[in-house]
């Protein structure tokens, strides 16, 4: 009585996967993930063809994905966040399909309620026992919540769970359970847990950061948002970590204690859970391994599905019970519409995941930038991309000031009152470019490459090919 199946290949088979349907990825593993890989290969070798891959993300460690888009095994992508190998080779027209970019919370509702249905799940999991009970919180592959994989289990035909470490049946500390599983598949690595630390996880030591970390403290303090009860969320980027160190120190100085930090985990949240700054981490993914052993150790640190974290379609999500996120950009428009998916050229390069999600639902959306990154400016007349809306976006910090959003009047007032440097958006774009100079429009075709859907499943904007004649 178990459900063990001698390999994936024979997963594939016994789940009737046939040409034109669709299978899913969680990303978990982040640049660490292998399931993607061998799972593509094994429906390669059976000759499997035209399927849409929907994946939560996608790094460089999946660039094999490119092979198979030229042998046709995959023709569509549905994704929420796609790295600059994958992006670069979609921003020169090599796929049949535009890709389908979605936010996390727009990925799970469009999965519950049918627009993008899901005939097989393959879910990565560090250990199952027999019957599919299975977790990211333990093995040797452990990466903590399985937050993004948990829509997918629940709703697809067909789940096949894939592990490196078979346990004894019951697993009881399960993220994924029994009932939404028809097939467990043992292999000798699901892949490299250090992969999850993708990108920095470690505080900036650049002084313009650190001055733009210190600056966003002084804006959260001046917003009347810091006070007991206090909820928040921030990134895993160099500044972003910064200002979570520098607002840890103000609320134990000032003995504010929150309710709950949300996202994606990092350490410096832990560590702000475990001095007392909250009451609780809601965790839909962890960013680095002491997150992970905490979500293993502490029953304070909750894990949370995609759902549960930002899916418009659910009766709440816990986004919407957010006081302040700080994110990051790559282009912020003078309408503070903002840029996440493109680079200034109009490549590629990453993609929403909650950013649209947790500006939407936060009583404070911040963006922390620099005035300019490799000699263009960050704010623009129009952004190559819309990711994020403008009407979602409060404030914008940068080394040179502060621009806070004209809808947000009251904000303005009480970041004046406190001394904070506040500039208009259009000064801050000069100032830019009187560096920089103005830059010019990126070399575009005609043919789009990616429809951008926010979060309500309306197309926000498209993305087009990058022309390599000019």
């Amino acid at each position: 009585m178990n459900k063990l199946v001698s390999s994936i290949k024979q997963a594939i088979l016994d789940s009737g996967l046939r040409d034109g349907m669709t299978v899913s990825f969680h990303h978990h593993l982040r640049n660490g993930d292998y399931v993607l890989n061998m799972v593509m290969d094994a429906i390669a070798e059976l000759k499997i063809k035209e399927l849409t891959v929907n994946a939560s993300s996608l790094f460089d460690t999946h660039r094999p994905l490119k092979e198979h888009i030229k042998n046709g095994v995959v023709t569509t992508i549905q994704t929420d966040y796609m790295s600059g190998e994958l992006g670069r080779f979609i921003s020169a027209g090599n796929m049949v399909n535009p890709v389908q970019f979605r936010t996390h919370g727009g990925r799970p509702c469009d999965i519950e309620n049918g627009k993008t249905p899901i005939d097989v799940a393959f879910i990565a999991a560090p250990a199952s026992d027999p019957m599919g009970n299975c977790t990211g919180k333990i093995g040797s592959s452990a990466c903590g919540s399985l937050g993004y994989a948990i829509p997918d289990a629940k709703y697809a035909r067909y789940v096949v769970v894939i592990t490196d470490e078979l346990k004894p049946y019951p697993l009881i500390d399960w993220s994924i359970p029994e009932t939404d599983v028809d097939a467990v598949v043992t292999v000798d690595s699901i892949g490299d847990p250090n992969g999850i630390v993708s990108g920095t996880t470690k505080i900036t030591r650049d002084p313009v950061g650190l001055s733009m970390a210190m600056t966003a403290v002084d804006v959260i303090r001046a917003s009347g948002l810091l006070k007991d009860g206090f909820s928040f969320q921030t990134g895993a980027g160099g500044a972003s970590l910064a200002a979570a160190k520098f607002l840890k120190d103000v609320m134990l100085q000032e003995r504010i204690h929150g309710s709950f930090g949300l996202g994606g985990i990092t350490g410096y949240m832990v560590d702000m859970l475990n001095e007392g700054c909250f009451e609780s981490l809601m965790d839909v993914q962890c960013f680095d391994l002491k997150a992970v052993e905490s979500i293993r150790s502490n029953p304070r640190h909750r894990e949370i599905s995609a759902t549960h974290y930002a899916s418009p379609g659910a009766r709440s999500a816990t986004v919407d019970s957010l006081d302040v996120v700080i994110l990051g950009a790559t282009q912020i428009d003078t309408d503070f519409n903002i840029n996440v998916h493109t680079d200034s050229n109009g490549q590629i390069m990453g993609g929403s995941g909650g950013h649209s999600d947790t500006a939407a639902g936060a009583k404070l959306a911040m963006i922390i930038a620099p005035l300019s990154r490799a000699r263009l400016p960050i704010v623009t007349d129009r952004v190559t991309c819309i990711s994020t809306p403008g009407s979602t976006i409060d404030v914008l910090v940068t080394q040179k000031g502060v621009a806070v959003n004209p809808r947000n009047f009251e904000l303005k007032d009480r970041l004046v009152s406190a001394g904070i440097k506040v500039l208009d958006i259009c000064e801050l774009k000069e100032i830019a470019e009187r560096t920089t100079g103005v830059p010019g429009k990126p070399a575009l075709g005609e043919r789009i490459v990616a429809n951008v859907i926010y979060r309500d499943g309306t197309v926000i904007d498209t993305i087009r090919e990058v022309r390599e004649d000019v």
